[in-house]
């Protein structure tokens, strides 16, 4: 038996279905149960393996789509500048260097290689571009060999992309892809053509060869849902629902508006096995929803997307006032309410610290923030670390995100028993805050307010906050995170596997 689970692509900055993959890994491998995860978009600036194994997967778990048809192995990159100059005709001149780029130049300044490293200092390749007479010709990409290249011809005085060829490790033709920007691409593989992408994760999940013992686990399948349901074969297949599920200002009581990444899979629900939500809440509000707008009663588990490996206690007394968020810098994460709500706070409090983590797009703004109110003393941007032993330095935890689906980093804060200050939104605050006991809830309508009664009124939630017994928040938090500990997550894993299959 084999746990397969769909995802499309994976980055540096990964989203919550790619670091809630990475907890499913180390959990069904702790329970010896054989998984592979399947990454269907092509990726083509590094090697996948360095973003997979980033993230902590195992490079026999991986499956890539456009790799599966070669037989070269999901592996570290280890080819070299020199192995590139062995392939060339052509004697190099002269070689520029640039951080992680390093260009070897031939005849003339308009005939080169690019070399793209994999780290500045090193001649380790990930990829590289083949530039003739000022004009791009092709593309490599490099893994302890090449694993494609892709051509180019000029159009309209810009090179354009017309085909990839997909090696295998000894350098023959593995299957070739057509590109055509105003039509889906063909692949052409066993002589086979295959018109369009889903043709050709259709072709794929079929080479899997399915079988009754497998579990296929759909993490997303924008445009591809149809395609997986009609080439499971025999196999037994559960969605796993990461964020909000419906519209809340378009339901009635006769009428819904699914969210369209689960809207095809819902619509379909008497061919899914099982569903699979992070929370309990999750799980009541779509159980009760399929009940009230279908005829479908399906199978739908909570199991949680984080777990916890222990619970991690200070050693020494935390530092007293110190405030933390951690999250992308994005704009719906609204970190910078967070840090004018510190900034009102502090005026109550002043011994308050307030320490930002992470890296995004809102970063610059944050910033301006904290110099426009002469806050750099005591609010700080911490850019983006492991933060695992690092929560346990603070008291309170912040969160101004007005949906999560769960919410990784809260799991991440009450399992170091931080107090935590939230909105009462679905779903990931109400799991792990209770109001009054490890934290405060600050009701949903104020998403609505101005920023400045928003703001008030976390400022006000921080110092009431300051008021509670905070041994007793403490105790509160390590109790609500108990049953997100490694162990019990995994078991419920096991559990809903042992049930799928009879």
């Amino acid at each position: 038996m084999t746990i397969y689970n769909i995802n499309f692509g994976i980055g540096w900055a990964s989203s919550g279905v790619e670091y809630a993959q990475s907890y499913r890994a180390k959990l069904l491998r702790s329970g010896k149960q054989a998984a592979k995860f399947i990454f269907l978009d092509f990726i083509q600036n590094e090697n996948i393996q360095t973003l997979t194994s980033n993230l902590g997967f195992k490079d026999k778990e991986i499956i890539w789509l456009y790799q599966h048809f070669t037989n070269i192995k999901i592996a570290p990159t280890s080819y070299t500048v020199q192995n590139i100059v062995d392939t060339l005709t052509d004697e190099v001149t002269r070689v520029e260097e640039n951080g992680k780029v390093k260009r070897l130049f031939f005849k003339n300044d308009q005939t080169f290689v690019t070399c793209y490293l994999k780290e500045a200092g090193t001649d380790i390749v990930d990829r590289a571009e083949f530039v003739s007479n000022g004009m791009l010709i092709r593309k490599d990409f490099y893994s302890y060999v090449r694993i494609l290249s892709e051509f180019y011809a000029p159009h309209d005085n810009k090179a354009k992309a017309y085909m990839r060829q997909f090696y295998n490790e000894d350098g023959t033709v593995a299957y070739e892809e057509y590109l055509d920007e105003e039509k889906e691409s063909i692949f052409m593989i066993d002589h086979t053509p295959l018109y369009g992408k889903r043709a050709f994760v259709a072709y794929f999940l079929k080479s899997l060869k399915l079988t009754k013992d497998d579990i296929l686990i759909i993490d997303r399948s924008t445009n591809i849902g149809q395609t997986v349901l009609e080439n499971k074969g025999d196999s037994k297949v559960g969605v796993v629902v990461h964020a909000e599920h419906f519209s809340k200002n378009a339901v009635t009581d006769d009428t819904i508006l699914w969210n369209n990444y689960y809207e095809y899979q819902f619509a379909q629900a008497d061919a899914v096995d099982f569903f699979i939500t992070a929370t309990d809440r999750q799980n009541e509000i779509l159980s009760a929803q399929f009940k009230q707008y279908t005829k479908h009663t399906p199978r739908i588990r909570t199991i949680p997307v984080g777990a916890l490996d222990k619970l991690t206690k200070p050693k020494s007394k935390r530092r007293p006032y110190s405030v933390v968020s951690a999250s992308r810098l994005a704009n719906e994460k609204h970190i910078d309410w967070l840090t004018r709500a510190v900034i009102k706070a502090k005026k109550e409090l002043p011994e308050l610290t307030f320490d930002i983590y992470g890296e995004g797009g809102e970063k610059q703004k944050i910033q301006q923030i904290i110099e426009e109110h002469h806050a750099s003393d005591y609010i700080q941007m911490k850019g983006h670390v492991d933060l695992t032993d690092i929560y346990k330095n603070y008291e309170l935890f912040l969160s101004a995100s007005q949906s999560e689906g769960f919410g990784l980093s809260l799991l991440e804060a009450i399992g170091s028993g931080l107090g935590m200050i939230g909105f009462d939104v679905n779903y990931g605050n109400p799991t792990f805050i209770k109001d009054g006991e490890n934290g405060i809830l600050i009701p949903d309508k104020l998403t609505e307010a101005s920023i400045e009664v928003l703001t008030d009124h976390i400022a006000e939630a921080i110092v009431k906050f300051y008021q509670l017994d905070l041994k007793q928040v403490e105790k509160a938090s390590y109790s609500i995170a108990e049953p997100f500990k490694k162990q019990h997550v995994k078991q419920r894993w096991l559990d809903l596997i042992e049930e799928v299959k009879k």
